[in-house]
């Protein structure tokens, strides 16, 4: 569409504005200098044409490029057919010059290209904020001296100094130093945070205070900063259904229009029905009134500060048609680990029957000592006094039951209700929701530990959030145990949940729940990506650094907090209800003044109000979907 290239070279605001304001003055001057002199027709043509041809020059070229292209229906095609209509119908015998008028229409018209290029401008603004998240050079120690280089020199694996103020450039873990960071330009959040030895950090987050080392753990091309970059540039591609029919409906709509103006500006005169001129003049208005800008500007317009806006609050769309699919949202279905729990297990319990509390977990901890399973994590995080001289030997994994190990000549036995039978130790249940980790000395039972995964401080808020957004069920798929299931889900309100799951009972179960209406499934992503692709809608959360969240979904939560899933719906709904107010808007003053025209009571000054002012109206508009 030749309006698509016309911005590719866009003149500044404050150009367009010095050329309306000359022509604007020149048109006050030729209006006052007509009404004291008495020229002839041609000299007043010669008059009007300097302000119009300052203001509308830039239309008439790129409406002859199209012409050229063979892509002539656009809206710089009618507005300068209809004002060269203007400008030579007081050539007609006994019509009225229009010279005012026509110069006026072409004023109007760039008053609104000049709002629509503003409102595109913040539009962009408000996306590119995520491109000052990239920083142009790194500092690399190399050869015991430091370099500043590009950061795409940089290898895997090579040591950056990040100072107090710089963004960090590349994805990596910190091997010395502690500071905090700014991560609002990822997360949205405010809040910086703390960072120490160990710890994994982003690019893009800008260190505050501390100068850190970080060995660099991917490429500058693959880090997140570049990945969210690249996500955000491509979300344009992805049309929403509403855009697409826009442009299915001005390319169906706009020779429609032009051989209606052209069938009402000869049939009724050579049937005799009025004076050549009136007809005319009645089919130039009825070309303005029905120039689609309105709805070809404002509905990507609205779309794209709807996706800036999601981007500055930490929520990335991949465009337009998923934000449409976001707005249409009734079922939302939770993975559990991860998304509405932390994923980092506690131990919230210790049980000892025969021992102290400390004695027990330190039997625990030290039989876990080398396990890599986050129980295992947990009981030593719990016990953290490894080095105590205890004598550990002999451990002996069994699978699906737990660990035996010699601890200072005692055999003990850490495990689950299996291991405790086969040892012959009479273990009890517990009242606890959690994991239970039995631990059995000599064949005797001595307690049991409870270890649980926290719930997300924010998630029963979201799960309420989503409901008040008129989400219809919440559902929760979990590969865990039954009754640690049934705890969440009672603890969250949830609607329905499902435990003991495979990835792919995920799927299977996803399938059985997307007939009930448009589903979102909501992942941390690492395991979840046959689920995220299959769903209406994928949504990962806290998933910068798994690929293949990054690539199976359709939105990515920039940080981990469940109650951003209901965030993202309402500015989707918000983004279609302005879209759908915007077409309405068009569409419903276009009709009643396109009525009046072809009765002969509409002015070309009503016509002009009809086109550019709707569309001035309706850009303004879309521009509340940026808040």
């Amino acid at each position: 569409m030749a309006h698509e290239h016309h911005h590719e070279e866009e003149e500044s605001p404050r150009g367009r504005i010095l050329r309306i304001g000359a022509a604007a003055l020149l048109l006050a001057a030729a209006v006052f200098i007509e009404h004291r002199t008495d020229w002839s027709t041609w000299q007043y043509l010669l008059l009007y044409l300097v302000p119009y041809l300052i203001v509308g020059w830039d239309t008439l070229r790129e409406a002859a490029e199209a012409l050229a292209h063979g892509e002539a229906m656009d809206e710089n095609f009618l507005m300068s057919v209809a004002t060269l209509g203007a400008l030579a119908i007081g050539f007609l015998p006994g019509a009225a010059t229009q010279f005012p008028e026509a110069v006026f229409v072409m004023l109007f018209f760039q008053v609104g290209e000049l709002f629509e290029g503003i409102a595109e401008g913040r539009s962009r603004r408000s996306v590119a904020h995520l491109l000052d998240i990239r920083p142009d050079t790194a500092n690399v120690e190399r050869d015991g001296a430091l370099q500043t280089v590009p950061p795409q020199d940089v290898a895997v694996g090579e040591t950056i100094l990040i100072r107090p103020g710089e963004k960090v450039p590349m994805d990596g873990v910190v091997l010395e130093g502690n500071s905090s960071l700014d991560t609002v330009a990822l997360t949205g959040e405010s809040v910086p945070r703390e960072v120490a030895p160990e710890d994994a950090i982003l690019s893009g987050c800008v260190n505050l205070s501390g100068v850190l080392r970080v060995r660099t753990t991917r490429a500058f091309g693959e880090s997140t900063a570049s990945r969210i970059l690249e996500l955000v540039e491509h979300a344009a591609e992805n049309k929403s259904h509403s855009e697409h029919f826009i442009t299915r409906f001005a390319r169906v709509y706009t020779p429609v229009v032009v051989a209606l103006a052209v069938l009402l500006a000869l049939v009724p005169p050579l049937l005799g029905c009025g004076a050549w001129s009136d007809w005319i003049y009645r089919a130039l208005m009825f070309l303005v009134v029905s120039c689609p800008c309105a709805l070809v500007i404002s509905i990507p317009l609205t779309f794209f500060g709807g996706i800036g806006g999601a981007s500055r609050r930490g929520i990335l769309v991949k465009g337009a048609a998923y934000l449409d699919t976001l707005s249409r949202v009734h079922t939302v279905v939770f993975d559990k680990t991860g998304t509405l729990t932390e994923g980092v297990f506690e131990v919230t319990a210790v049980h000892p029957e025969v021992l102290d509390e400390r004695e027990l977990l330190h039997l625990a901890a030290h039989v876990e000592r080398h396990s890599t399973h986050p129980v295992a994590a947990a009981l030593r995080h719990a016990y953290p006094d490894e080095q105590d001289d205890c004598r550990v030997e002999d451990i002996r994994e069994i699978a699906g039951m737990g660990l035996t190990a010699r601890v200072n000549g005692q055999q003990v036995a850490v495990g689950n209700d299996r291991l405790m039978e086969r040892v012959g130790a009479a273990w009890r249940p517990c009242h606890h929701q959690g994991t239970l980790i039995h631990v059995a000395v000599e064949g005797g039972y001595a307690g049991h530990i409870v270890i649980s995964d926290r719930l997300k401080e924010d998630a029963p808020e979201a799960i309420e959030a989503l409901r008040q957004a008129g989400i219809r069920k919440t559902v929760m798929l979990t590969g865990d145990q039954r009754a640690i299931a049934a705890s969440v889900a009672q603890a969250l309100g949830l609607d329905e949940f499902h435990a003991g799951l495979l990835p792919a009972d995920k799927v299977a179960c996803v399938e059985r729940l997307l007939g009930e209406g448009t589903l979102a499934f909501v992942g941390d992503g690492i395991n979840d990506a046959p689920v995220l692709a299959r769903a209406d809608l994928g949504v990962a959360m806290g998933a910068l650094g798994s690929d293949a969240a990054i690539e199976a979904a359709d939105v990515v939560l920039m940080d981990d907090k469940p109650s951003k899933v209901a965030t993202a719906v309402r500015i989707a709904r918000r983004t279609l209800r302005i879209a759908r107010e915007n077409m309405w808007l068009a569409i419903g003053i276009k009709l009643a003044v396109l009525g009046l025209a072809a009765c002969g009571l509409a002015t070309l000054w009503m016509a002009v109000f009809a086109d550019v002012g709707v569309t001035v109206l309706a850009v303004l508009n879309a521009m509340r979907a940026l808040r």
